[in-house]
């Protein structure tokens, strides 16, 4: 493990708040008695409510910072790409995925749910900054009208009998083909 004098000033206190954390939901506990299983929900005491209300903020700050190192590392991997490569996929694949994994595997570390507002703002973010104007770049392909798409598919479908009726007909003259 790294001195504490090596390590920066966020990660101590990241530390901190994950072992807070943990000592507020009870898996650090080690003389806590074990309550019984038939205490309805309802007759829990204030305290343990407030416990729960003060883990549940514990865990969407401390959501609130790694998404927050997420976002920094993805606008980092992106200071390398150079404007006309943002909307190209092949460049933008590896930071994007990143981003989104990283607000995924948080959550899920962290069981606060996915997708959230918080991550969604991110995406949005993202797209908002770096590729609002891909779509405008590329030409974008529409269905063609019903009239021609219908004439598309009915076409080959009256072309077969067509073609197998001349066929049977040539096969009936009965001479042998050279």
């Amino acid at each position: 493990m790294a001195p504490c004098s090596q390590m920066g000033p966020g990660r101590l206190s990241q530390g901190l708040l994950l072992l807070w954390a943990l000592l507020g939901t009870g898996l650090c506990h080690t003389g806590a008695k074990m309550e019984s299983f038939s205490q309805d929900a309802r007759t829990s005491s204030p305290v343990a409510v407030s416990n729960w209300t003060v883990t549940a903020q514990l865990v969407e700050e401390m959501y609130t910072n790694m998404t927050q190192e997420c976002w920094e590392y993805f606008v980092d991997m992106m200071r390398n790409v150079t404007v006309v490569e943002l909307c190209e996929w092949k460049v933008i694949s590896r930071p994007y995925s990143f981003l989104q994994h990283c607000l995924e595997d948080w959550a899920d570390h962290l069981h606060y749910g996915y997708p959230n507002a918080l991550a969604e703002q991110y995406i949005f973010q993202s797209h908002h900054r770096y590729f609002h104007n891909c779509s405008l770049q590329h030409q974008v392909y529409f269905d063609p009208p019903e009239d021609v798409l219908l004439a598309m598919i009915i076409a080959p479908i009256c072309l077969i009998p067509f073609l197998v009726t001349l066929v049977i007909w040539r096969s009936k003259d009965g001479k042998a083909q050279p």
